[in-house]
């Protein structure tokens, strides 16, 4: 697969094609027009010595200081090698990846006045595999990630680290392995590649993109916990949603119904109680919440993605170089605090039907899901782990948006901290996948020792597929390995196609 760059916005979907599947990228002949125009301008600026903002002045607090055109190069150096101070453990490949195409994205609009060399260098790394070593930590979220993507920078000018076929190597080293000529930055070009979102972007981005997938996965989770409950449909009755019409309740309750059509393990308003606890009977409200929560935060990225976050930007048809504050994160910060808490609440909620469960008072099934309690301990410790990481998304939910503190001097007086909003907001999803993988075996569990008879159109496939991997728990086993393979089956979407090609289309 061949992504074109620059004759029409990015997707969501092309952007993980790109950071996670690899496909390749190609520049349009409308962006080189563009990349061009663009850095005439640029070099108009540095011949006739005009002051603008990194081209011809210093950065932050030095902008006052005027750089001659005989130091420009120098300067674009100087800002990447003293820039790339991150620490912490390496960000994923994929992340990276995802840095690499967005910043080629960003540049490609033709307001950044970088020469085509830089951009086709960018384009050879991510094509050739050649993996920047970046630190996940470092970024303020204004001035752009500039931490994060000077390290990104580093290996195109010959130094840092980068991976190239899973080996750690001198940056240098990595590009010559590739096939790629090193560059020399010239003027505003060192600016133009570490001003903006794109570490935070790129993190945020997979992140919206697997919680969309997480939201199906959770529906399909609670439905396999109503059948093993005899849980009341009533609930999810259509018309309670259209008297309060919110479109992820909407979708949510149309889910439920889907998956859960024919069962014989679902009972009406009635038959054993008139209803349920919430964490089953206002699953429309609860999951509905966080899929509006998701797709909000889906519909700022793509517009992220596709932004000029530089500056200054340079405008060709006037002959302007204008600074702005198109790098500062704060749309980005938000949303993915938002997205944050919005994963959070689908562990929280699942964590309870887990409670549920196990619970006998609550359940009326045998203690921990064991026939024979005392000896053995079955689910016990399943809900104490799931509690514990729903406890830690507590933490990480705090948004990180809410803080500032000024830097260069104070002439960067307010900043956004959305990476590290982002970098929460990807933990909180490995957790929440975590805990409805536990939720996903001990419903399988409770409807086996219901007395399992036909399931609903969309959960008897997911069913199946779960006891292929793992067993009925009849004795104590080890059960990390099981909630492993569970998880497996999130992570690669698996009960999501097994449940759409019998039931239909599962709604994000």
């Amino acid at each position: 697969m061949e992504i074109i760059i620059g004759n029409k916005n990015l997707t969501l979907d092309e952007f993980v094609e790109v950071a996670r599947n690899k496909a390749k990228v190609v520049l349009s002949d409308e962006a080189v027009e563009k990349i061009n125009k663009s850095r005439n301008v640029v070099d108009t600026f540095v011949e006739n010595e005009d002051v603008v903002y990194g081209i011809t002045t210093g950065f932050g607090k030095f902008s006052n200081v005027k750089i001659s055109k005989e130091d420009s190069d120098l300067l674009q150096k100087n800002l990447i090698i003293t820039h790339a101070v991150g620490a912490g453990n390496p960000f994923p490949e994929e992340v990276v990846r995802g840095m690499l195409l967005l910043r080629i994205n960003n540049l490609s609009k033709g307001y950044s006045g970088a020469r085509l060399i830089v951009i086709n260098t960018l384009i050879d790394m991510l094509n050739k595999g050649v993996v920047p070593h970046i630190p996940e930590k470092g970024s303020l979220g204004a001035s752009g990630d500039l931490a994060p993507l000077s390290h990104m920078t580093l290996p195109m000018i010959g130094l840092g680290l980068a991976y190239y076929n899973g080996e750690l190597m001198p940056g240098a080293e990595a590009m010559k392995k590739a096939g790629i000529k090193t560059v020399e930055l010239s003027s505003k070009e060192g600016l133009s590649l570490i001003n903006g979102t794109q570490a935070m972007t790129s993190v945020g981005a997979l992140a919206v993109y697997d919680a969309l997938m997480l939201s199906k996965e959770a529906d399909i989770i609670a439905a396999l916990s109503v059948e093993s409950h005899n849980g009341i449909t009533n609930a999810y009755d259509p018309r309670i949603q259209e008297v309060r019409p919110h479109n992820g309740q909407i979708k949510t309750a149309k889910n439920l119904l889907q998956l859960l059509a024919d069962s014989k393990m679902t009972t009406k308003q009635g038959e054993i109680r008139v209803q349920d606890a919430y964490s089953l009977r206002c699953l429309p409200q609860i999951h509905g919440a966080s899929k509006d929560a998701i797709n909000y935060v889906k519909e700022k990225v793509e517009i992220e993605i596709n932004a000029v976050t530089d500056n200054p930007i340079i405008f060709g048809e006037t002959m302007e170089g204008i600074s702005g504050g198109n790098f500062h994160g704060q749309p980005m910060a938000l949303a993915f605090d938002f997205l944050g808490i919005a994963l959070a609440e689908f562990a929280n909620v699942s964590e309870r039907r887990i409670e549920r469960l196990v619970n006998p008072a609550l359940s009326e099934l045998p203690a921990f899901l064991t026939e024979h309690g005392g000896l053995n301990s079955g689910f016990m410790i399943v809900q104490y782990s799931a509690a514990s990481l729903v406890s830690e998304n507590k933490v990480l939910a705090h948004p990180a948006s809410v803080d500032s503190i000024p830097s260069s001097a104070n002439q960067e007086d307010h900043v956004s901290m959305g990476t590290i909003a982002a970098r929460k907001a990807a933990e909180i999803l490995k957790n929440s996948r975590r805990v409805l993988a536990m939720e996903l075996m001990c419903a399988c569990q409770g409807i086996d020792l219901r007395g399992k008879k036909d399931l609903g159109k969309g959960t008897a496939p997911v069913y199946d597929i779960v006891r292929n991997v793992v067993p009925m728990l009849k004795e104590d086993r080890e059960l990390y390995e099981d909630i492993n393979k569970c998880e497996q089956l999130l992570i690669d979407g698996s009960i999501i196609k097994a449940s759409e090609k019998a039931a239909g289309e599962i709604l994000a």
